[in-house]
């Protein structure tokens, strides 16, 4: 049986233990829900849980270690030779016994020890398989006897019930701390090493962007220029200018949509709007370097500009485009929860309509507003497509935004592309680039939630 057969079997068996574990709850109340601690449904719930948790935790053990136990197996049955092969070339062999297995291998002579090892590897997934299965169903089945027969009146069904699906969500959040810690760890190791080879100093305030490999060993970090400061500063001139077009077109769209705009035109406009979020960032940079780029490069010509065909006032209009739905959704999601008696109150006190939008709504929606616009600024300055197809890779440091700039995300990736050394600062720089990123936001998210506190402290 395969795994998603197993697993919807397992389904099927933790619906049948939640009627049985109904059934009985009622049955031993005599059909009377006041004779039972909990309501009958968390005795059923507890009968489904003990069914399924034993089963899952042995099928995710089993599952993790099947590969590895079972390449140990088949390697220890191969030839003298092959086992006494280097661990690399050890490993192609077992790749190639696993791609023979799943029917990868397109060579007409296949080497009969090879076809005797990949048979022996076909069977032992079958019998691992087969085990398994009995053992995840006998489980799943005895576990809801058990259960079955521990349910009782006064048993406390919806505190068990209750610890396990808060446990479950513990283990989520969990897992997403875990994963940020991890990320984190990954780049400040590699951000380190970087350090190691180019001096913070230079990488901080250096005005230079060119990080090229080293020739000779004692060149590490010494044949090329590794200043970030071009490539932040690009990045936030990108970002200011998509900022200065997202922030105030997104506010005034979602005041227009929440207070002025009837259903009839909310209904159409509103989704309208957020198509804009769901076309992809490449049909943008498409957009960007055919259409807007040379328009902006021909306009600035016509009175005079020297424009590049390449321009970080292209980037930025075309990501302020972009960008506008997420402004616009939040801010109009907070408009609309600020509480009516407010606004009555306000009307009740002789303001116009538009003075209580600006005197009442704006400041009590404000935290809401704010976390659109943060979301906005991480989503422009997260942003690659549109800045290399329509602002260019070139690191200058320039405030005119007729100028080619680029940005830190274009420079990892373009960094990372390829069959690269982790062992240079070349591509080490990229981790350094990261680490610096996350830094920059998590600064921005430490000035949004000031300015969240304070007005939640005035207004509620």
């Amino acid at each position: 049986m395969n795994l998603s057969t197993l697993l919807f079997t397992l389904a099927i068996l933790c619906c049948f233990s939640f009627l049985i574990g109904k059934r009985r709850a009622l049955t031993i109340a005599g059909g009377k829900r006041c004779n039972l601690h909990s309501l009958p449904g968390y005795y059923g719930y507890y009968a489904s849980l003990w069914c399924a948790v034993p089963a899952l935790i042995i099928l995710a053990l089993w599952t993790g270690f099947e590969s590895s136990i079972i390449t140990t197996l088949v390697t220890r049955d191969l030839p003298t030779e092959l086992q006494n092969l280097p661990s690399d070339r050890l490993n192609l062999v077992i790749n190639d016994i696993q791609n023979l297995v799943s029917g990868n291998i397109v060579s007409g002579e296949i080497d009969p020890t090879m076809r005797a090892a990949a048979d022996h590897y076909q069977n032992l997934k079958q019998v691992s398989q087969a085990a398994l299965t009995v053992l995840v169903l006998t489980l799943a089945i005895l576990s809801a006897l058990l259960a079955y027969r521990r349910i009782h009146k006064a048993q406390r069904a919806r505190n068990g019930v209750e610890r396990a699906i808060m446990f479950f969500l513990i283990s989520c959040s969990s897992v997403a701390v875990f994963t940020t810690i991890g990320i984190v760890l990954s780049v400040l190791f590699e951000a380190i090493r970087f350090f190691q080879a180019v001096p913070i100093s230079d990488f901080l305030f250096g005005l230079k962007w060119s990080p090229q490999m080293a020739i000779r060993e004692d060149q590490v970090g010494s044949s090329g220029a590794f200043g970030a400061i071009p490539l932040f500063a690009g990045t936030l001139l990108i970002s200011f200018i998509a900022m200065l077009v997202a922030a105030p077109t997104g506010l005034m769209a979602a005041i227009y949509l929440s207070e002025y705009a009837s259903k009839k035109v909310r209904s159409i406009t509103k989704p309208l709007l957020e198509i804009l979020a769901g076309i992809p960032t490449v049909v943008y940079g498409f957009f960007a370097a055919l259409v807007v780029a040379p328009f902006i490069r021909d306009s600035g010509g016509l009175i005079g500009l020297d424009v590049s065909s390449e321009s970080a006032l292209a980037a930025g209009l075309v990501m302020g485009v972009m960008i506008i739905p997420f402004v616009s959704s939040l801010s109009d999601d907070a408009i609309n929860a600020v509480p009516q008696a407010m606004r009555d109150g306000s009307y009740g006190l002789g303001a116009t309509h538009s003075e209580t939008i600006c005197q009442v709504i704006i400041p009590a929606a404000l935290p809401g507003i704010v976390g659109g616009l943060l979301l906005a600024v991480s989503r422009a300055i997260g942003e690659t497509m549109i800045v290399v197809m329509a602002a260019g890779l070139s690191a200058n440091l320039t405030a005119n935004p007729l100028q080619a700039v680029t940005t830190v995300t274009v420079q990892m990736v373009t960094l990372l592309v390829g069959d690269q050394e982790f062992d240079s600062p070349k591509t080490l720089a990229a981790f350094a680039l990261g680490l610096m990123l996350f830094v920059t936001t998590l600064a921005l998210n430490m000035v949004a939630l000031h300015v969240v506190r304070k007005y939640r402290e005035q207004y509620e």
